[in-house]
């Protein structure tokens, strides 16, 4: 058990219009519950800037643990997640989301496309993944098992960072 909360935000036009099933936020929410995390919401929202803004200051004033988003990450100009998750931030966290890239570019030279982005907001840790469960899946198998440390540094659970 990890003790830590999350929360998920799906952006998709057509899943908040009822026209898709978000399928990908079911998959965020498996895995994180799998190792401990409490999912303690699961948001759907159009991709509007603003929106996505005010939800992620609000998860972060609620003092979620880990918010993970999907969709919204690549070159439509639609595709505003990374804009709102960086007006949002306190601090840039930019390790996490190269890294899910890189991974990323082992599976698909696609994965280049992506413009996810990783921030810090207060004791918040943000990051975007792709919309596809796919890559939601493959994305979070390789991060997921290294959030918990840099979360519990953020949250001063714990200050030892020599273990590995």
């Amino acid at each position: 058990m990890t003790g830590l909360t999350a929360a998920i935000v799906t952006l998709s036009d057509k899943g908040a219009a009822g026209q898709r099933e978000d399928k990908s936020g079911e998959v965020i929410r498996q895995m994180l519950t799998d190792v401990g995390y409490e999912v303690k919401d699961m948001i759907l929202l159009p991709d509007d800037f603003e929106q996505i803004k005010t939800c992620l200051i609000g998860l972060a004033d609620q003092k979620i643990n880990l918010v993970v988003t999907t969709g919204g990450t690549g070159f439509s100009t639609r595709d505003v997640t990374p804009e709102a998750t960086h007006a949002v931030a306190t601090r840039n966290a930019s390790g996490i989301a190269e890294a899910i890239r890189w991974h990323s570019l082992q599976i698909t030279g696609r994965a280049m496309l992506s413009r996810g982005a990783s921030v810090i907001r207060d004791e918040t840790l943000i990051v975007n993944l792709p919309g596809s469960p796919k890559a939601v899946r493959e994305s979070l198998e390789y991060a997921l098992p290294h959030l918990q440390h840099g979360i519990e540094i953020l949250t001063n659970k714990t200050n030892e960072c020599g273990g590995n």
